[in-house]
């Protein structure tokens, strides 16, 4: 049997960019929307990951629009103590199923559809009843686009043998025993995520080995806060960027600088990263991290045997009784750009540097106020999701010509102020015009903006001629 529907917007996935554009679309205009997910609650990803996963980023920047997730708080414990508090995955599951249940539904104008599998040209399948429903649409939003994944649902890369106790880091809770110790498979923010729950849960970091196939450039935390007591180092850490930038003289230099001036951080100050995934970091994090001395730098493993791991450039020993934890998955996996506007089909991507459900909201805001697509494209140029630590710099040159255009829009630059995943554009706002020290670094970062981005579009040349 199949039923059918019309609405405006049809938007295949209900994660947090999914979530982000239906609210402000909400918000902005009176459309009709259908959304369609394969999982049975909102929430994407959430629903399927480690129960000790946390944002990265302040509260106060994730969710949507409407409806605030952080409330304001800082963290008062643990090792992000200071900071803005980063909502737990279980809070983050529940704060997008309330968005659901009490804004988006009672509103009327929002039919939603769980356990829904798409299968495209409008048309999607219960997967409980086996029903297909056709919908008719003005628009189709592919909020799946980023392709997320997470280490429960994904196919590691390499061989497994048989008797190899492998598991992804959900599972380490369930521990009932004291194994040899622990191989975490994967360098990057899931894997230090394991490691900073394996030594706060007392784990002698001399039984954790890490295999880092590439290093990684990290962000600074505290350069993230959303707070008027944290100017100095948020603005004070854009203008410092902006310095470095406008001043190096070479790639190798710029990331010096960067580094000097507290805008990067990494694990070992003797290992040059060739990674930037714009993961964060606090200092006493990384503090804790350091304490972890086993870590294997030999490329990605390839095979998982009882008694050894086979690495691209090496060997290395292992045990039965080891635990070797997955941490191996892509946050994103889908790295190729694309417009966001075709035709009839939106496309959310990232439109400033690792936000997306930011730039969710503000697509959805250009959609509903701009008339044409060239006008909505050239206000929502894709900023590269970054791999490698030369993306840091092909990812600054949309960033900041997006920037640009954006405050030239005298629609625009008001709806940013105001909205709540754009923090730092209402710390700027709210200065005071006898605060000089304020006043003193926004005009640094005025007066280094234009010979950096000369400076960004030299070393992007230097990086295509290179490659």
């Amino acid at each position: 049997m199949t039923n059918s529907l019309e609405t405006d917007y049809l938007i295949v996935g209900s994660g947090a960019v999914g979530m982000a554009f239906a609210d402000t679309l909400l918000s902005d205009s009176d459309a009709d929307i259908v959304i369609v997910d394969r999982f049975a609650k909102p929430g994407g990803h959430w629903n399927v990951a480690y129960p000790f996963v946390t944002l990265h980023q302040p509260s106060a920047f994730y969710g949507v629009a409407s409806r605030e997730l952080s409330n304001g708080k800082f963290d008062e414990v643990g090792l992000n103590k200071g900071l803005a508090s980063l909502a737990s995955g279980a809070q983050v599951a529940a704060y997008f199923d309330a968005v659901m249940q009490e804004r988006f539904l009672p509103s009327g104008r929002v039919r939603y559809f769980p356990m829904s599998d798409y299968l495209g040209d409008g048309k999607f399948k219960s997967l409980l009843n086996g029903s297909v429903t056709e919908v008719s649409f003005k628009r189709q939003v592919d909020a799946t686009y980023l392709k997320t994944t997470v280490p429960s649902t994904h196919k590691p890369g390499f061989e497994i043998d048989s008797g190899v106790r492998f598991m992804p880091l959900n599972n380490l809770p369930k521990l009932q025993d004291k194994p040899d110790g622990f191989v975490i498979v994967g360098g990057g923010k899931t894997g230090l995520d394991a490691a900073i729950w394996l030594l706060n849960n007392g784990v002698d970091p001399d039984d954790i080995k890490l295999i880092m196939p590439r290093d990684a450039w990290l962000i600074d935390r505290k350069n993230t806060q959303p707070d008027e007591s944290f100017f100095e180092f948020t603005i004070g850490s854009q203008a410092a960027q902006f310095e470095a930038i406008a001043a190096a003289e070479s790639i190798d230099d710029l990331f010096d600088r960067l580094e000097a001036s507290g805008v990067l951080v990494r694990l070992d100050p003797n290992v040059k990263p060739k990674m930037f995934h714009g993961a964060t970091v606090s200092q006493a994090e990384l503090t804790e991290l350091r304490r972890i001395k086993n870590v294997v730098r030999m490329g990605r493993a390839t095979k998982i045997g009882v008694n050894a791991i086979e690495l691209e450039e090496g060997v290395l020993a292992t045990t039965p009784n080891t635990v070797h934890v997955d941490c191996s998955a892509s946050a994103i996996s889908n790295l190729e750009m694309k417009p966001v506007f075709q035709g009839n089909l939106i496309t959310p991507q990232t439109v400033r540097s690792y936000q997306p459900v930011f730039s969710a909201s503000l697509i959805a805001h250009v959609e509903a106020t701009k008339e044409t697509e060239a006008e909505k494209n050239q206000l929502c140029g894709v900023v590269r999701l970054p791999n490698h630590d030369t993306d840091w710099i092909r990812m600054m040159v949309p960033f900041m010509m997006n920037q640009y255009q954006w405050s030239r829009d005298p629609e625009l630059r008001p709806w940013l102020e105001s909205n709540r995943l754009d923090g730092f554009s209402g710390l700027v706002r709210n200065i005071a015009e006898d605060d000089h020290e304020k006043l003193a670094i926004l005009k640094r970062l005025k007066n280094a903006s234009m010979p950096a981005m000369a400076k960004l579009q030299q070393f992007v040349a230097e990086l295509e001629e290179a490659s």
